[in-house]
């Protein structure tokens, strides 16, 4: 079994090629990964960035990222604004975005900005409107998810950043981290985890 973890950066395309019609081709994950027969578990969208799990197993892949299996994932969020009890507890509660409410969510406001790497390009600041990062855990990933559910409860994301996918719903500490990785970097699983990941298939 082939799996690697990849830190997307911003921009980047969640796929290995760009069937857009546009004259300037978009960053790939095959401008950053060299491996053949590897498929992404999950998506991030172009505008977000962070850990992505690569595997050449279709069953490990429906297994961890179909939303039935209720896999946490957990996000840094920037968010205009700084959000109040009401709307955290809207986000934990869940949202309704057009035709469907999202499952209960763990929220919380981080205490400081945590430590990443600055983006490129950085996101739009706005002097009279201050900021707040958020930490969310979720069990479904739906299209733009965290995005939307923010923005249902007034506190547009500025800046998306997955740092943790979770791989055993029942014990919440078994999961795979940034660590060390800096955007545009991999690393192959080891021997242990890919062991621990056997298990669930």
């Amino acid at each position: 079994m082939k799996c690697i973890l990849f830190y997307k950066p911003y921009g980047v395309l969640c796929q290995f090629t760009d069937h857009s019609s546009g004259a300037k081709k978009r960053p790939t994950l095959k401008d950053y990964i060299p491996i053949p027969s590897i498929y992404p578990v999950g998506r991030l969208d172009l505008d977000s960035e962070g850990l992505l799990l690569l595997t050449d197993r279709g069953r490990l892949q429906h297994r961890l990222a179909h939303r039935q299996f209720a896999h946490p994932r957990t996000y840094w969020v920037q968010v205009e604004r700084i959000p109040d009890q009401l709307a955290l507890k809207t986000l934990q509660e869940g949202v309704k975005i057009k035709d469907y409410f999202t499952r209960k969510a763990q929220v919380k406001i981080l205490p400081e900005e945590p430590f990443l790497p600055p983006r490129n390009p950085p996101i739009r600041e706005r002097k009279n409107i201050p900021t707040c990062w958020l930490e969310i855990t979720l069990t479904e990933g739906r299209n733009r998810q965290v995005r939307r559910m923010t923005a249902a409860v007034g506190f547009p994301t500025l800046r998306l950043v997955r740092v943790s996918i979770g791989f055993d719903k029942r014990a919440p500490h078994k999961k795979f981290c940034l660590n060390t990785l800096q955007p545009g970097q991999w690393r192959e699983l080891s021997t242990a985890e890919i062991k621990m990941l056997s298990k669930i298939i």
